[in-house]
């Protein structure tokens, strides 16, 4: 039996890259599969989100991810450039973005060839592996669709064919991802129940393994 979960999950968010490899290696290794739901990051859901924060939620959320990093053994290095774009002095995020929404969408579009947890995986180490700067530019997207089994300029093309439709899925997938009991990502809901955060992968294969989590 293949157990199932669904996966939200944003470009922006490091956390999200921190657990993609353990769950590629889930799924490789046992009888699961991730229904991946892209969302579009809270910074454009909820641009004055972080503005409102306390002070130190920024500072020990900076402090946080190079630990995380460096406990799942993972490289890390701040995107560059940004998926958002972020005026740090003030914490405010302007309405025009110029990467977030193609990256969200090529996301709803590899998932919808099937390779979306590939994908997620080789873009997310793109741009916080920290081996490249400038992610976004020449072919290192492609490249990275290329290894997950897709062709970019393909999915560019659909993206651009029928917009709307790839911004509703978006959509249902954040109404879903609140239903599923958080707003933020990474978030695993498993039969109803929600893990939020890279550091629930532990729970969430203890509790698949509750409900007969099989090896391939």
């Amino acid at each position: 039996m293949t157990l199932a979960y669904d996966l939200y999950w944003s470009f922006r968010s490091p956390y999200s890259y921190l657990v993609t490899p353990r769950l590629v290696a889930l799924e490789r290794d046992h009888q699961v599969s991730a229904n991946v739901r892209v969302v579009y990051p809270i910074a454009v859901r909820q641009p004055d989100f972080f503005a409102n924060n306390d002070p130190l939620w920024l500072s020990y959320f900076m402090r946080d991810i190079g630990r995380s990093a460096d406990f799942v053994g993972l490289p890390f290095r701040w995107a560059s450039p940004d998926p958002v774009q972020m005026d740090f002095a003030t914490r405010t995020y302007p309405a025009e973005q110029p990467h977030i929404h193609r990256l969200t969408h090529l996301g709803v579009a590899a998932t919808e060839r099937g390779r979306g947890l590939a994908f997620l995986d080789e873009v997310s180490r793109l741009i916080w592996g920290g081996e490249v700067t400038d992610w976004h530019l020449g072919d290192h997207l492609a490249l990275a669709a290329e290894r997950a089994g897709l062709d970019l300029a393909e999915m560019d093309a659909a993206i651009a064919a029928d917009p709307d439709r790839h911004v509703a899925i978006v959509t249902a997938n954040q109404e879903a991802q609140r239903a599923g009991g958080h707003y933020g990502v990474p978030l695993m809901v498993f039969e109803g129940e929600p893990f939020f955060g890279q550091d629930r992968f532990d729970q969430l294969k203890w509790r698949m393994e509750q409900r007969g989590l099989a090896k391939r």
